[in-house]
Protein backbone atom coordinates (compact mmCIF):
# COMPACT_ATOMS: atom_id res chain seq x y z
CA UNK A 1 0.00 0.00 0.00
CA UNK A 2 1.07 3.54 -0.77
CA UNK A 3 -0.50 6.62 0.78
CA UNK A 4 -0.31 9.89 -1.14
CA UNK A 5 -1.09 13.35 0.21
CA UNK A 6 -1.12 16.39 -2.06
CA UNK A 7 -0.64 19.99 -0.97
CA UNK A 8 0.06 23.39 -2.49
CA UNK A 9 -3.13 24.10 -4.38
CA UNK A 10 -4.88 27.42 -4.23
CA UNK A 11 -6.13 30.45 -6.11
CA UNK A 12 -3.77 32.29 -8.46
CA UNK A 13 -4.13 34.84 -11.21
CA UNK A 14 -3.46 33.96 -14.82
CA UNK A 15 0.25 34.08 -15.54
CA UNK A 16 1.12 33.16 -11.98
CA UNK A 17 2.80 30.10 -10.52
CA UNK A 18 2.09 27.36 -8.00
CA UNK A 19 4.05 24.37 -6.79
CA UNK A 20 2.20 21.23 -5.83
CA UNK A 21 3.72 18.63 -3.55
CA UNK A 22 2.83 15.00 -3.04
CA UNK A 23 4.16 13.16 -0.02
CA UNK A 24 4.25 9.37 -0.28
CA UNK A 25 4.40 6.81 2.49
CA UNK A 26 3.90 3.13 3.00
CA UNK A 27 6.29 1.54 0.51
CA UNK A 28 9.57 2.04 -1.28
CA UNK A 29 9.07 5.32 -3.08
CA UNK A 30 11.66 4.62 -5.74
CA UNK A 31 9.75 1.51 -6.83
CA UNK A 32 7.03 3.64 -8.37
CA UNK A 33 6.51 5.81 -11.35
CA UNK A 34 4.81 8.97 -10.13
CA UNK A 35 2.31 11.05 -12.02
CA UNK A 36 0.06 14.07 -11.85
CA UNK A 37 -3.42 14.15 -13.30
CA UNK A 38 -6.15 16.77 -13.22
CA UNK A 39 -9.91 16.83 -13.49
CA UNK A 40 -11.99 19.88 -14.27
CA UNK A 41 -15.73 20.01 -13.53
CA UNK A 42 -17.68 17.99 -16.07
CA UNK A 43 -14.55 16.60 -17.69
CA UNK A 44 -12.65 13.36 -17.51
CA UNK A 45 -9.47 13.02 -15.53
CA UNK A 46 -6.53 13.84 -17.78
CA UNK A 47 -2.84 13.11 -17.68
CA UNK A 48 -0.51 16.01 -16.86
CA UNK A 49 2.99 14.65 -16.24
CA UNK A 50 4.90 11.59 -15.11
CA UNK A 51 8.36 10.85 -13.75
CA UNK A 52 10.19 7.58 -13.35
CA UNK A 53 12.54 6.84 -10.47
CA UNK A 54 15.38 7.61 -12.89
CA UNK A 55 13.88 11.11 -13.27
CA UNK A 56 12.89 10.51 -16.87
CA UNK A 57 9.83 12.70 -17.50
CA UNK A 58 6.94 12.99 -19.92
CA UNK A 59 4.33 15.74 -20.23
CA UNK A 60 0.96 16.35 -21.80
CA UNK A 61 1.18 18.72 -24.77
CA UNK A 62 -1.04 21.23 -23.00
CA UNK A 63 1.51 21.80 -20.21
CA UNK A 64 4.83 21.23 -21.96
CA UNK A 65 7.11 24.18 -21.40
CA UNK A 66 5.03 25.52 -18.50
CA UNK A 67 4.96 22.68 -15.94
CA UNK A 68 7.87 20.75 -14.48
CA UNK A 69 7.60 17.48 -12.58
CA UNK A 70 10.38 16.45 -10.23
CA UNK A 71 10.94 14.05 -7.37
CA UNK A 72 13.06 13.92 -4.25
CA UNK A 73 13.53 10.25 -3.47
CA UNK A 74 15.16 11.04 -0.13
CA UNK A 75 12.00 12.88 0.96
CA UNK A 76 9.53 10.51 -0.75
CA UNK A 77 8.01 13.53 -2.43
CA UNK A 78 7.06 14.45 -5.97
CA UNK A 79 6.50 18.02 -7.11
CA UNK A 80 4.70 19.80 -9.90
CA UNK A 81 5.95 23.31 -10.60
CA UNK A 82 3.32 25.16 -12.61
CA UNK A 83 4.25 28.41 -14.32
CA UNK A 84 2.39 30.69 -16.72
CA UNK A 85 -0.89 29.35 -15.44
CA UNK A 86 -4.02 29.77 -17.53
CA UNK A 87 -7.71 29.70 -16.54
CA UNK A 88 -8.01 26.38 -18.40
CA UNK A 89 -5.55 24.87 -15.92
CA UNK A 90 -8.26 25.15 -13.25
CA UNK A 91 -8.95 21.66 -11.91
CA UNK A 92 -8.46 19.29 -9.02
CA UNK A 93 -4.93 17.95 -9.31
CA UNK A 94 -4.22 14.38 -8.27
CA UNK A 95 -0.97 12.66 -7.49
CA UNK A 96 -0.70 8.98 -8.38
CA UNK A 97 1.75 6.08 -8.17
CA UNK A 98 2.19 3.33 -10.72
CA UNK A 99 4.11 0.07 -10.78
CA UNK A 100 4.43 0.34 -14.56
CA UNK A 101 7.68 1.81 -15.82
CA UNK A 102 5.91 4.19 -18.20
CA UNK A 103 2.42 5.31 -17.28
CA UNK A 104 0.46 8.07 -18.99
CA UNK A 105 -3.11 6.86 -18.51
CA UNK A 106 -5.16 6.76 -15.33
CA UNK A 107 -5.86 2.98 -15.40
CA UNK A 108 -2.11 2.32 -15.23
CA UNK A 109 -1.87 3.94 -11.81
CA UNK A 110 -2.34 1.85 -8.70
CA UNK A 111 -2.61 4.46 -5.95
CA UNK A 112 -4.15 7.93 -5.82
CA UNK A 113 -4.18 10.91 -3.51
CA UNK A 114 -7.29 12.84 -2.55
CA UNK A 115 -6.52 15.79 -4.80
CA UNK A 116 -5.84 19.49 -4.34
CA UNK A 117 -7.80 22.30 -5.96
CA UNK A 118 -6.06 24.72 -8.31
CA UNK A 119 -8.06 27.74 -9.48
CA UNK A 120 -6.66 30.19 -11.99
CA UNK A 121 -8.55 33.46 -12.34
CA UNK A 122 -8.52 35.51 -15.53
Amino acid sequence: QVQLVESGGGLVQAGGSLRLSCAASGHTFTSYTMGWFRQAPGKEREFVATIRWTSMTYYADSVTGRFTISRDNAKNTVYLQMNSLKPEDTAVYYCAAAIALIATTAPQYNYWGQGTQVTVSS
